[in-house]
């Protein structure tokens, strides 16, 4: 399998599945079942495939967010079970989908599917917790949203293969975040508010980049530490490679095709501007 190929299908699922982070429909459902904050609501929504589990199997398996933040989650399961959060995420996508007018017939739709069907349940799970859980929940009924949702189990398995390069490349869970906020992946403020690092871990993750040679002291990327932090990427995507083999390069390029117009769709209905 192509790495470019592995990459350009990487970005495309990621693109596809990104857009119920965001949603107002996510909220909205969120509050119906007695939620109305956005952490505890994100972190149930999204940890809800893995069963009741504790908020710190949650952490385990989201790596990246301090262990504040994802505390916020205690009670979650005591306002809905987590079965009730899927059924509610799957509305909240379904509802999404359906205003923005994602421009998919529906023979695309059939089509894609017989593309990613192949790979999800071709999928080697050991060590993927999240696509694990993911692949496990019965598809809902309405086609696009079933779509997303095998696009959610792909996104996941890469995101579960991302934290094993990350823990063998010794970049730490709050580390990470400060490269890949000095790289320009995300906007730091965006990552502190949601992350919840606090101030001290922050500074003390930026001393340790500092030290690897990978920051300035002024917190700005060195040659090294975008080389490495592209680097990181790299193997991740090596790592995946033998994902898509059911349906090698042409194949992935093709879903790269089919999935372009829901990323369009949000971005033009405006649901990333407050990334910029």
């Amino acid at each position: 399998m192509n790495i470019t190929a592995v990459r350009e299908i990487s970005l495309a699922v990621n693109a596809a599945h990104r857009f119920i982070y965001l949603v107002p429909e996510s909220a909205r459902q969120a509050a119906e079942l007695g939620v109305t904050d956005r952490a505890p609501a994100y972190f149930a929504f999204r940890s809800a495939p893995m069963g009741a589990v504790a908020w710190q199997v949650t952490l385990a398996t989201f790596y990246n967010f301090s262990p504040r933040a994802v505390r916020s989650m205690t009670g979650v399961w005591d306002a809905a079970p987590p079965e009730r959060w899927q059924a509610a995420r799957y509305t909240a996508a379904e509802h999404a989908l359906r205003r923005v007018g994602v421009g998919l017939t529906d023979d695309q739709i059939a089509e894609a599917r017989s593309l990613i069907d192949p790979v999800v349940a071709a999928a080697d799970y050991a060590g993927k917790p999240l696509a694990a859980a993911n692949a496990s929940v019965p598809l809902p009924p309405d086609p696009l949203t079933a779509l997303w949702q095998q696009v959610t189990v792909l996104r996941e398995w890469r995101g579960d293969a991302h934290l094993v390069v990350l823990a063998d490349n010794r970049l730490g869970p709050c580390d990470c975040n400060v490269i890949h906020t000095a790289t320009g992946r995300l906007p730091t403020p965006i990552v502190r508010a949601t992350r919840q690092w606090d101030d001290e871990e922050w500074a003390a993750a930026t001393e340790r980049l500092v030290t690897r040679g990978w920051l300035e002291t002024d917190g700005t990327a060195t040659e090294a530490g975008t080389a490495a932090r592209e680097r990181i990427e790299v193997e991740t995507d090596e790592h995946c490679a033998g994902l898509w083999a059911p349906i090698g390069a042409t194949g992935a390029r093709r879903l790269v095709e089919l999935l372009t117009p829901v990323d369009e769709a949000f971005t033009a209905a405006g649901t990333y501007a407050q990334l910029s």
